[in-house]
């Protein structure tokens, strides 16, 4: 298992982390829907609807933590989105379900960017 992240800077957070998840869930509303309607092969069917599943579920667990994270440095945030002069590097100390929750962001980002380049191989870890 990897190490989890303690902190990480509001920066990362909000042009990295945060657009990873925003592609993620596009891939799952958006191309994952569309090859689980052009599937013909019903093992594939169902491997893309377990992946689904699997992605909602993990996605859903995400955001509720990530929500958390962001209610606890709301201002921090704001004061580093609102500063373009570098302030974004405030560290944010991560909780251990947070770090859970930023770790997933990149793996999930990882596995969808492999799928969508994977026109049928499964892409778990």
């Amino acid at each position: 298992m990897t190490e989890l992240v303690a902190s990480l800077s509001a920066r990362e957070l909000v042009e990295d982390l945060i657009p990873k998840l925003k592609a993620t869930e596009h891939f799952l509303s958006d191309t994952l829907t569309i090859k689980l309607q052009n599937s013909d092969d019903p093992r594939e069917t169902l491997r893309l609807k377990n992946l689904q599943t699997e992605f909602e579920l993990e996605l859903t667990m995400i955001r509720m933590n990530l929500n958390h994270l962001l209610r606890r440095y709301s201002d921090e945030l704001m004061e580093a989105t609102d500063d373009p002069e570098g302030k974004g590097g405030v560290l944010l100390a991560l909780d251990e379900h947070e770090a859970v929750a930023i770790e997933s962001i990149r793996r999930l980002y990882a596995r969808s960017h492999a799928l969508q380049t994977d026109s049928g191989g499964s892409a778990h870890e």
